[in-house]
Formats: structure tokens, sequence, C-alpha cells
């Protein structure tokens, strides 16, 4: 197991102050129980007896006491262990999380989304298990069986030892039971979780191109052998769990036996009486069932190792070179002017810009951008551009060109090679977050939360009034829209399922226009709209975004000359631009 899972697993136990309070009301249950079954073995026995009920009287309250505190004691300790585990979850999904934000988007460009997201969540989950099924019932468990030992040794020390090696010998066989049965399969579990996971997000997100292709009944064929083999994991992990239980059961047979006839010489001579012989008879039967937490904490240890190495390796460890990181020093961007709260449009000027996509070998090589993702070529090289404050800049160029490359490197989701200025400040020196305060990007498939309107728009600017959301939508032209569709509340549907793809990027603008960037880069907005309306939005969305901003308009088919005041083509291969004039 690499340092990194074992960092992870050693943070998936809780802080002392936490886990010491489940692992004493363990201890207490773990006790009640043995001490139920002693007492009740010498009660019954002492009862046959038939003495003055007198005698008896504490026994059969030891008998109340230990069966209500057992069930106390374990409501208890679920309580405290849960609560202590689920903290800790808490703090390792937030830090996963912590650790996917740099990253994002781009340098998560590899990663299956279903199998990230199983990541981020089940095998997150699986954490849970190292205090609960591990540590907490393993220390518990030991503490138990070092004090049952040792209130048989000082009963009958010949017991206790033949107990003692009962169970060292019982826990060892039913844990290479568990190894030899289900060890691959208990390796396995987490990975299979995470390859049926990203298979039915792939297939539910792909369902129309399958559908159109007659392929979907591959892909449901697929994620039904990869369902059989995660349940033939998940069957031999329970056969062996349950195999190792009943060897456990077996394990307080024989150790009773193994009592009984260590302590029959002692009984036949004299130094013990009758109810002592009981309890030393009855009594490794509870120690039995405690002893078997240990087995099945050594077969969830297989599981959460695997857990652990997957949340470990779910971000990489060092940061892609094309990916940026926050300076240690970053300088200040340029401040609001007295009478606005956003900066002024300040001017871009890109001096011999180079960049390139990470590389990738995963299912989502493909996805929505220039070609290059794979990281061989630069997919800018040498570009030289001057964008002035205020000014509507048409970049052209076919598919390939690096477009939307250069629209990603303007927000800083991509490191670059060469100067990169906004204003007077160079980019790489200030922190990706200020930039894309003044940077904002509305991409080519915008995306929209399953939520309705007001979610949609108000997470850009939470203080937003509805009347303010309501201007907006006005201003990109979906006021009417939104009124015939109840307003504010009106749904969008999952990835904007129940809109178009024009009035995704007009709701997708009404959000950047919201955050009031000074300069606004707009990715083939025209992508998914009919080309007989292509003119039309493109209209809107420029008279909406106003003359006080910055726009950077990328398209593959071009824009009316009326529209834009310069225009410039990229060309695949090299970067420098021709600039046709207005």
């Amino acid at each position: 197991m690499s340092d990194r899972a074992e960092a992870v697993l050693r943070q998936a136990v809780p802080p002392v102050r936490r886990l010491l309070p489940s692992v004493l009301l363990g201890v207490a249950a773990g006790l009640s129980s043995v001490l139920l079954l002693a007492s009740s073995a010498w009660l019954i026995a002492r009862a046959a007896e038939q003495p003055p009920v007198l005698y008896l009287s504490v026994a059969v309250v030891g008998v109340r006491a230990f069966a209500l505190g057992r069930a106390v004691f374990r409501y208890l300790e679920r309580l405290a262990g849960h609560d202590a585990a689920f903290r800790q979850l808490a703090t390792i999904r937030a830090g996963v999380f912590e650790r996917l934000l740099p990253l994002a988007p781009d340098g998560l460009a590899s990663s299956r989304r279903g199998d990230l997201l199983a990541r981020f969540v089940g095998d997150v989950d699986e954490l849970q298990n190292v205090s609960l099924r591990i540590v907490q019932p393993v220390v518990s468990a030991a503490v138990v069986l070092v004090a049952a030992i040792a209130g048989l040794a000082w009963l009958a020390p010949a017991s206790a030892l033949a107990v003692g090696g009962c169970l060292a010998v019982g826990i060892a066989a039913a844990i290479l039971a568990q190894q030899v049965i289900a060890a691959r399969a208990d390796r396995r579990l987490a990975p299979l979780r995470g390859e049926l996971q990203a298979a039915v997000v792939e297939h539910v997100q792909a369902l129309e191109v399958l559908v159109a292709f007659d392929a979907a009944a591959a892909g449901r064929a697929r994620i039904r052998r990869l369902g059989l083999r995660l349940e033939r994991a998940t069957r031999l992990r329970a056969s062996a769990v349950g195999i190792a239980a009943a060897a456990m059961s077996a394990v307080g047979g024989f150790a009773a036996a193994a009592s009984l006839s260590a302590a029959e010489p002692l009984l036949a001579g004299g130094r013990i009486d009758g109810p002592t012989f009981a309890v030393l008879c009855l009594v490794p039967l509870a120690i039995a069932e405690v002893a078997s937490a240990l087995p099945i904490a050594v077969g969830s240890l297989r599981v959460v190792r695997a857990s652990a190495e997957r949340v470990a390796n779910a971000v990489p460890e060092e940061i892609p070179a094309e990916v940026p990181t926050t300076p240690a020093e970053p300088v200040a961007l340029l401040a609001p002017t007295s009478t606005s709260t956003r900066v002024p449009a300040p001017a871009l000027r890109l001096r011999g810009v180079r960049a390139r996509w990470p590389e990738v070998g995963g299912a989502d090589a493909t996805a929505a951008g220039d070609v290059g993702r794979t990281g061989a070529p630069a997919a800018l090289d040498a570009l030289d551009l001057d964008v002035a404050p205020g000014e509507r800049l048409l970049v052209e160029g076919e598919s390939g060109a690096g477009k939307t490359t250069l629209a990603h490197v303007l927000v800083r989701f991509l490191e670059y090679k060469g100067s990169y200025r906004l204003g007077d400040a160079e980019v790489r020196d200030l922190d990706p977050r200020d930039v894309r305060r003044v940077v904002g990007l509305v991409e080519q498939r915008p995306w929209l939360f399953d939520e309705d309107l007001r979610q949609n728009l108000a997470f850009a600017r939470d203080t937003a009034s509805d009347e303010e959301l309501l201007a907006v939508l006005d201003r990109v032209g979906l006021a009417e829209w939104a009124a015939e569709r109840g307003g504010l509340d009106a749904p969008v549907g999952e990835r904007g399922a129940l809109v178009s793809g024009g009035q995704a990027q007009r709701i997708a603008l009404a959000r950047a226009m919201l955050a009031d960037f000074p300069v606004l880069v707009l990715d083939e907005p025209t992508a998914s709209v009919d080309a007989d309306r292509a003119d039309a939005l493109l209209r809107d969305l420029l008279e909406a975004a106003g003359r006080d901003r910055t726009v950077v308009l990328i398209s593959h088919t071009g824009a009316p000359h009326e529209l834009v005041d310069r225009a410039v083509t990229l060309r695949p291969g090299t970067n420098a631009p021709v600039q046709p004039g207005s």
C-alpha cells in the first residue's frame, strides 16, 4: 500500500478524545456479555442446590444489571462510534474536494466522472469501517479478552490456558479461511463499484447517441456484466464472513469443552464448587463471541485498504504542469474604481503564448474542446494577440486550431508559456481565482443544475434579489419565456434538459452578467443553435453584454462583421493569427 493510502487510513481514525468513549463503551458492552453469562451460569447452578433465596439475590440483580447494561452500552457505543467516524468522513471528503479544486476542470479530464464520484462518495464512506469495524472493535475486544482470560485464570489457570489456546487456533483458522475464500474479492469490491458506477453514468449521459446508433443494448449488457461481477464478489465476501462467524461459534464450543476438561479434575478434587464449574464451562461461549470481532476486522481491513488507495489516487499526487497553480506570493490585481464595484476592463496582451492540454488516457479524453488533449503537440504555439479594453474580438478557426485552448488560457484553466498580461500584471503572477473574477467564460455547453431558474442564476451572486434576477433575464431576452413557465421557479432539468441550446446560452450569459465580469469569453455560443437563428442569438448576446465589457467571441462559423470590432483567424499547427480586419 502506498504512503498516501496509509495517510488516508490514519486520517480515517478519529482522534483519541472522540475514539475513547466508543472504545470504553465497547469494553463495557463486552464485559457485560461475559459477566451476564457468568452470573447466569452461577445463578442456575447455585439455585439447583436450593439455598435460601437471600443467597441468590445478588446474582439475580447481577443478571438483570448485566442484561440491561449490555444493550445500553452497545447502543451508546454505536452512537459514539458512528458520530466519531462520520466526523472523520466529513474531514476526508472535504480534503479530497480541496485537492480536486486546483485541478478543475482541465486537470480532471482523464478522470471518468462516474468512477470519480464513486471514489468521492462510496470509497470515502467505506473508510468509516476503519473505526467502526477495525480499530474500535479490536481494541475493545482485546481489553475484554484479557480481562476475561484473567478472570478464568483466577478461578482455574488450566481452564484459562485451554480457552486461550482454543481462541488462538480458532481465530487464526477463521482469518485463514477468509484469506483463502475472499481475499481477492475484498480487494476488488471497491474498484468494481467504481467501474459499475462509471458505466452507469456514461450510459445515461450518452443514452441519446446510443439509442440513435442502436447501441443501447450493448451498453446495458456491459452494465449487467459489471453488476454480476460485483454481485459475485459481494456474495463471496459475505460467504467468507459467514464461514468465519460459524468457525468462531464452533471455537466457542471447543473452548467450552476444553475448559470443562481442564476444570473437571478441580471439581472432582473439591477445589472448586458446582457453580464455579458451571461458570468455567459456559463463559468461554461469551469469550468466543467477543473474539469474533477479530476475523471481521481483518477482512474489513482488506476492503478499506483498497478504498483508501482509490481515495488517495482520486487526485494526482502532483499537479500536472499544464494546470496553473497559485503563486507563493500572488500580486494584487486591478482595484475597483470609486464609482463601481467592478474593476475596469483591462487590456489583454499575449506574446509568444504556448499551451497544451494535460495528458489523458481515460474515457473523458474526448471531452468538449479542441483536439490536442492527448498532450503531444502544443494546442497553442507562439500566439501573439492584443485585445483592447471594451473591444469585441472575433476569434475564428477550424476545429483543432486552438480556439477552446485559448479560452481556457484566458480564464486560467490552463498554464501557458510566454507572456499573458491583464493590464500591467503578468497573469502567472496572479492568483487564478482573481483572474476568474475579471475574465468570465461562457462555455459551448454551459452547465445547468437540476434546479429552478432562480438557483441557476443566484449562485453567480447569492445576494441578488428576485427583481435583479428578472432584470438580467430581461436583458438576455428570456423575460417573456420565463414568465410563461412560472418565472424564477421554472425548472431547467438535469444539465438543462428542459431548455434549448440557445436558451442555455442566454442563461449562462445572465449568470456571467450577474457576476459582472469585465471581460467575457464566449466559446462557440451558437454551436447548439440553428444556423438561421445563430446571428440573432449573437446579436442579442452582444447587446446584452453591453459596450462597457471586453468580449472575446470564439466561433468556427464566424459572425456578422457589424457585430464585432475585429476578427482574427487561428490556423492549426501555427497559431500566428491571420487578421482580415473588421
